[in-house]
């Protein structure tokens, strides 16, 4: 597997301990929800990862480190994995954790009200051992399933059922929304939804604290312009993201940091696969042209990335030619290229499709949700109708955004995908699977892309232990991608995060903020 970079902010310290301190910070996205089932996003997983905590976890490395569980190890013959669990741990209102909270989260994520059902398709059942240890059983030989588990966070059983929160409820919401209960080394003080949320230390923690923060709180600050001031004046300690166009003057400002990288996320445009007839604009009803192949490669043909990483990302961002980076296990070398920008090609496959004439449609676009993501859907409305294709833009919250692609109100979309467990399977079994609920497949293949073959391979590279054979069917099935163009990718993210000069944290490529490493001087 590939080594991940990462960038840390230091500063000199004085003296061997720096005394406690207030921590504030700012991002564009509220946490939709503090329920760790509810929402698989991004924004919330992260945050919650302060809060909340798995059997597993990831390290400043990314490497996957014992958290809830101890150690773990296979069982049989690929039966699945023995977990150990560790004793001595409370939840935030001091009840003890132990197997029984692991089997009712199990059951609670996995549940069809879970957005983090599609976690355990490969699981065949969880049981109880004794109090302190837990068997998972899988479908198949699953050799990376510790890894995929990073972000499954276990509840207290006593707690959600005493606030009649045992099943998720991502629409109308209920306790778990707005309280928590973890076992994390910071607790949820107060819940503002839009405004702030307050985080203190979790003086029962079991771990060992690297931090120094007394006291933390989260405000989202929508408006880029804004948050740069903020920070500059003091007024917040960190703010991610730093505006693209900003990075540059903040770089020179001796009291700010920036620290860049690379994140794990792709961001690509999706179309409506299934949908018989568009529905936005003067042509919704007629036929939809995104159902053939020619139209989906003529779509990536027309887009013009290299412009884009150039005068929206000014250079920070690298282009991707698949649905993982070059630094996720099993990236396909041998689909390392992506289509050439090339208008009258565009045009070709148009007239070949039937529309020399173009068609319109409508494309749904986030604008809070990914670093410059509408001005991104802008440049992709132009660069379509140089190739004679009218998009007509919604650009919306991300809190809008979500509700509008679950109930399939779009032509054509965008998404950016960061693979949980920084392996190729991971977006084949959320966005190339055929949504299939009862196998927990194709949660967030919102155009509802199907292909046999990958529904195929699907299990097989769940199961291969072989590391050979496992990358030639995760390479047969980027060319399949590749070939019926079923979404397009567009780039890999940059991360451009600000932070005080006084400030030390460890920025990973997954972008997920972890305030147990932070030390104000």
């Amino acid at each position: 597997m590939r080594q991940f970079g990462l960038a840390t902010a230091l500063c000199a310290l004085v003296g061997t301990h720096a005394a406690a301190e207030e921590f504030k910070w700012a991002g564009t996205t509220d946490p939709q929800t503090l329920d760790p089932h509810a929402v698989n996003s991004s924004p919330v997983l992260g945050f919650l990862n302060n809060v909340y905590e798995g059997l597993v976890r990831r390290g400043k490395d990314m490497t996957i480190e014992p958290a809830l569980a101890t150690s773990w190890e296979p069982i049989g013959e690929g039966e699945g994995w023995r977990f150990k669990l560790r004793e001595g741990v409370t939840f935030h209102d001091g009840e003890e954790f132990d197997a029984e909270d692991v089997l009712f989260s199990y059951q609670r994520a996995s549940g069809e009200a879970a957005d983090t059902r599609s976690w355990f398709s490969p699981v065949a059942s969880l049981e109880i051992v004794d109090p302190y240890t837990i068997d998972i059983k899988t479908n198949a030989p699953n050799p990376i399933f510790p890894d995929s588990i990073a972000n499954w966070m276990i509840v207290d059983k006593g707690w959600a059922e005493a606030n009649a929160a045992t099943t998720p409820n991502k629409e109308e919401g209920n306790f778990a929304t707005l309280n928590a209960n973890g076992t994390g080394a910071f607790k949820v003080t107060a819940r503002e939804p839009g405004l702030r949320t307050v985080l203190e230390p979790h003086d029962g923690w079991w771990g060992d604290a690297e931090h120094n923060i007394t006291r933390a709180e989260f405000t989202p600050i929508q408006n880029p312009a804004t948050a740069v001031a903020a920070l500059l004046s003091g007024d917040v300690d960190f703010i991610n993201p730093v505006p693209i166009q900003d990075a540059a003057r903040l770089v020179s400002n001796p009291d700010v940091n920036v620290i860049q990288g690379i994140e794990a996320r792709v961001i690509m445009l999706g179309f409506g696969h299934e949908a018989a007839e568009l529905k936005y604009t003067g042509d919704a009803g007629k036929p939809n042209p995104f159902q053939d192949a020619r139209v989906r490669q003529a779509v990536a043909q027309a887009v013009n990335v290299p412009a884009i990483l150039q005068t929206i990302m000014r250079g920070n961002a690298e282009p991707a030619s698949q649905l993982v980076s070059p630094a996720m296990r099993g990236y396909s070398e041998a689909n390392a290229a992506r289509p050439a920008y090339d208008v009258e090609a565009a045009k070709a496959l148009l007239a070949e499709a039937g529309y020399a004439d173009g068609f319109s449609f409508g494309l749904k676009c986030p604008n809070n949700r990914y670093l410059n993501d509408e001005a991104v859907c802008q440049a992709v409305v132009s660069m379509l109708a140089q190739a004679g294709i009218t998009a007509e833009l919604d650009a919306m919250p991300v809190q809008n955004y979500w509700p509008e692609l679950r109930e399939d109100n779009f032509d054509m979309y965008l998404l950016g995908w960061s693979p949980g467990t920084f392996d190729a399977e991971h977006p084949l079994r959320f966005l190339a699977s055929t949504p299939n609920a009862d196998k927990k497949l194709g949660s967030w293949n919102f155009g509802g892309y199907s292909n046999a073959r990958i529904d195929e391979m699907l299990p097989m590279i769940q199961s291969e232990i072989d590391d050979t054979k496992r990358q030639a069917m995760l390479d047969e099935a980027a060319t399949i991608l590749q070939d019926e163009m079923a979404y397009v990718p567009l780039y890999v993210q940059p991360l451009v995060w600000g932070v005080r000069a006084n400030v030390e944290m460890t920025q990973r490529p997954d972008n997920f903020f972890i305030l147990r490493w932070v030390t104000v001087n």
